[in-house]
């Protein structure tokens, strides 16, 4: 939602353990480290606690991007199970095939012969267990069981316990007193310091695609104040006050912004513990608080939606044009600079909505009529083309590269829209039914709250195709276009021949991954959109000197 509009590829503050987005504070590193360190020892557990959401997870997942080649690794995630059900998930994970009603005897005996096999072939197999606070004294006993799998010089496998403080206590209870003598290292991960923060922000929006600092000194104070410094808490409020930020059109998080989405984040409820005996009573305020929010919501999801979904549909002529007073530049190429531009003016210049979508239809050459097409966007698909509807900033525009319908609304409510046909430095070029006027684009801009459409070219394939299930056009149309890109972008011949030789969906996503887009193998409207910007494909273009017309 917000991304565009901040210039980010991706979320910043997803809250998914991804490994990339795993900054590697002085304590994440020392948790790495004796999981690196314990896999090449010989055999036991390992344990690494944490407060809820700290990062033990996202370290695992590190671990397991980056452990040694000769290592294999299981991994439980829900350890909610009784003796028998683990050992058939690690039966599962292992990819041991085992009955369905195996006994705890026959499927430890099945595991035994497979770490035996491993071990001969040199390889070292890990068992990682997640949230194993919930792990029973019964179960965790049967664990040890396992570890005393061995040969006369090694055990065989070795376990992985990540879980909440708690953990730390069931192990210490007097009938698991066996097995926690066998942990070879132990590590608990504390929350990020005050002085990490900063860095820690700085790196997740770079590796989201941004470099600069977006969170105001003051709101980072504030968002540490508030999140005790656990990333977990840390990425959501981040993500919620980076909502807040842009839906009021700013672009620094400050410390309201910061307050208010931790107190989003909550609910009914402070973040930090509350001091025992404390009652809490209803707060009447926080619900109404609440009540006015949702129909906020409301309200804004119906416009949002009547403005971009129904409009589509004409229902009638619009009034004759209006006329422009003043003095404005009218030329048909792109002018490279304008010291006397002149200001939009929006109860002047802006449009209706039929009549941008005349104007949009018209750079791309066609002639639009409501009447004959009430539905715009079918029109376009008749027509070759597609249209797209996003929400972001100027920097989106011109990754996209393609004339814009943009939505307005003045001081008082009022609604308009106006079609940029090209843009170069302040200088922003809008369609009217006169020609082509030259105007100031942060003028321009002061109206425009970051909703716009574009319309694009669909590749051959789709008009063409029998039915969603025909993939064999789309694969020759990506092939084709991938055959020059690999020869174009391939880091040498060699690499240029190892592109072309994938499958189209491969193709797709190390051309999405070279582009910044979501990698997910899927020629959607902005990878194909890409793809024709960089071979160059005819059409119209927002920055630039493309010649206008179809393609």
């Amino acid at each position: 939602m917000y991304y565009d509009f901040f210039g980010f590829r991706e979320p910043p503050f997803s809250i998914a353990p991804d490994p990339r987005y795993l900054y590697l504070s002085e304590r994440h590193k020392e948790a790495l480290a004796h999981l690196m360190y314990g896999v090449q020892g010989q055999g036991g557990f390992i344990v690494i606690t944490g407060e809820v959401g700290t990062g033990k997870t996202t370290v695992s997942r590190c671990f397991i991007e980056n452990a040694p080649a000769h290592v294999d690794i299981a991994l439980i995630l829900n350890p909610r199970l009784s003796a028998r059900e683990l050992l058939s998930a690690i039966c599962d994970e292992l990819e041991i095939a085992h009955p369905s009603g195996a006994t705890i005897k026959q499927m430890v005996d099945l595991i035994n012969q497979n770490l035996l096999k491993a071990h001969a072939a040199g390889r070292h197999k890990v068992l990682m267990i997640d949230e194993a606070q919930n792990l029973s004294a019964d179960v965790l006993e049967q664990l040890r069981l396992l570890t005393n799998l061995e040969t006369a010089e090694k055990k065989l496998l070795q376990i992985v316990l990540l879980g909440q403080p708690e953990l730390q206590q069931i192990l210490a209870l007097s009938k698991l007193r066996q097995l926690n003598q066998r942990v070879t290292a132990r590590y608990h991960l504390d929350a990020i310091s005050s002085d990490e923060l900063p860095l820690y922000l700085s790196y997740r929006l770079g590796v989201a695609g941004m470099r600069g600092d977006v969170f105001a000194p003051a709101a980072v104070r504030k968002l540490y104040r508030l999140s005790n410094g656990i990333p977990r808490l840390i990425n959501l409020i981040s993500d919620r006050a980076l909502l807040g930020a842009y839906a009021e059109g700013e672009h620094e998080v400050t410390a309201a912004h910061i307050r208010q989405a931790a107190k989003e984040v909550a609910g009914n409820k402070n973040i930090g513990p509350k001091p025992s005996g404390t009652v809490l009573k209803p707060d009447l305020s926080r619900y109404l608080v609440l009540a006015a929010s949702l129909l906020l919501a409301i309200i804004t999801t119906f416009w949002v939606y009547q403005q971009w979904s129904t409009p589509d549909v004409i229902t009638q002529v619009d009034a004759a044009p209006v006329e422009l007073v003043g003095t404005v530049q009218r030329d048909d190429t792109p002018p490279a600079k304008a010291p006397n531009l002149s200001p939009f003016r929006f109860s002047e210049q802006a449009l209706s909505l039929t009549a941008a979508f005349r104007e949009l239809f018209d750079i791309w050459g066609l002639a639009y009529s409501p009447l004959e097409s009430p539905i715009a966007c079918e029109f376009a698909r008749a027509s070759g083309l597609d249209c797209l509807e996003r929400q972001g900033s100027r920097r989106s525009l011109e990754f996209l590269n393609r004339p814009a319908m943009l939505m307005l609304q003045d001081e008082a409510g009022n609604r308009g829209y106006a079609v940029l046909r090209h843009i170069d430095g302040d200088v922003a070029q809008i369609a009217l039914p006169e020609g082509l006027v030259s105007v100031s684009f942060s003028s321009l801009e002061s109206f425009w709250f970051g909703e716009y459409r574009v319309l694009w070219q669909l590749p051959d394939y789709v008009n063409t195709r029998v039915d969603e299930n025909d993939v064999a056009g789309e694969e020759l149309w990506i092939g084709v276009r991938m055959m020059e890109l690999a020869d174009t972008y391939g880091e040498s011949p060699a690499d240029a021949a190892r592109i072309k030789r994938m499958s189209a969906q491969q193709q797709v996503r190390w051309y999405q991954s070279l582009r910044g887009l979501t990698v997910d193998g899927i020629s959607g409207a902005m990878t194909v959109i890409q793809i024709n910007n960089d071979l160059n494909a005819e059409g119209p273009r927002l920055v630039g000197t493309k010649p206008e017309g179809k393609g």
